[in-house]
């Protein structure tokens, strides 16, 4: 932790007071070099979204929702650099934090919840259809099943059996993963699946997500780009020859707050660390075995 001097605002940026940071395995990836290892990128400023209170406003700040005032509690998505007490960001960032949401949910709120919209979109999912989400105890599977659900589909949910009750709650169904994972999915589902989002990027994932659904442009990863360009699936985000979808996601925020503060969608907390103890953050979410979001806490 270092201390630096956090300047004024300028012209339609905007200053927070940091209240709650969410933490993503694209945080970790940063620095582990799957993204390069150019020294120039150093010293890096980890983080994307934090939830926290205006502090001061520059002209003209004005965000998706209007204008943006002293006092306001509020989102800030994309917000590079969010690891920190303070923060100035463009107003364009900046959406009102549902009041229906704490701190922590708050700051776990976007980047999970824009990925799961864009990956929903991505594979065109509609009411009545039948979906397999492979990944859905974690962080994006949470809020995909939680959309999908809503959109009226039925949602098959790949998990640990230790996680089936919080999918059932949500309105999934809940099928273990390993081997034997097509099978499940057809009991499960007689009427056929017809789209797929993998999340884990696991060979698994992908195979039986080409083996069960017949229109590969139904089928989307947002982690196994090696796996899922020779399968020809689509590929989001931010891996290699992935659509970054930045135009649904930037659309996306209000929709998630929107239908947070209506109580349909809900942010799960998987565990709370203060900022300094962002690396026991890290090496949690690096085991890839956390049921919802972790949080840094200034």
């Amino acid at each position: 932790m270092i201390d630096v001097a956090v300047a004024e605002p300028g012209p339609g940026q905007v200053r927070i007071e940091v209240r709650a940071v969410g933490v993503n395995p694209f945080d970790h990836k940063m620095y582990s070099g799957a993204f390069g290892t150019d020294p120039a990128n150093l010293p890096m400023r980890l983080g994307a979204e934090a939830a926290g209170v205006v502090t001061a406003v520059g002209a003209d700040a004005t965000g998706p929702a209007g204008p943006i005032q002293i006092g306001d509690e509020v989102i800030a998505y994309r917000a590079p650099g969010a690891y920190a007490a303070e923060l100035i960001v463009p107003a364009s960032s900046v959406v009102p934090k549902p009041a229906a949401l704490s701190w922590e949910q708050a700051g776990g709120l976007m980047v999970t919840g824009v990925t799961a919209v864009h990956v929903l979109e991505a594979i065109g999912l509609r009411e009545k259809d039948s979906v397999l989400i492979h990944g859905a105890a974690g962080g994006v599977g949470l809020m995909a099943v939680q959309l999908a659900v809503e959109r009226g589909a039925t949602v098959l949910g790949t998990a640990s059996p230790a996680k089936h009750d919080v999918l059932r709650d949500l309105g999934a169904i809940p099928i273990a993963y390993g081997p034997g994972l097509a099978d499940r999915v057809r009991a499960a589902a007689p009427q056929g699946v017809h789209a797929a989002a993998d999340l884990v990027g696991t060979d698994e994932a992908v195979d039986v997500s080409v083996e069960l659904v017949a229109d590969r442009s139904r089928i989307a990863s947002v982690a196994g780009f090696e796996r899922g360009a020779r399968a020809g699936i689509k590929l989001l985000g931010g891996g290699p020859g992935a659509d970054p979808g930045t135009e649904i996601r930037t659309a996306a925020r209000l929709q998630l707050t929107e239908a947070a503060e209506a109580g349909r969608l809900r942010v799960l907390i998987a565990a709370s660390h203060p900022l300094r103890e962002a690396a026991a953050a890290h090496r949690q979410i690096m085991t890839g075995h956390t049921t919802g979001k972790i949080v840094l806490v200034p």
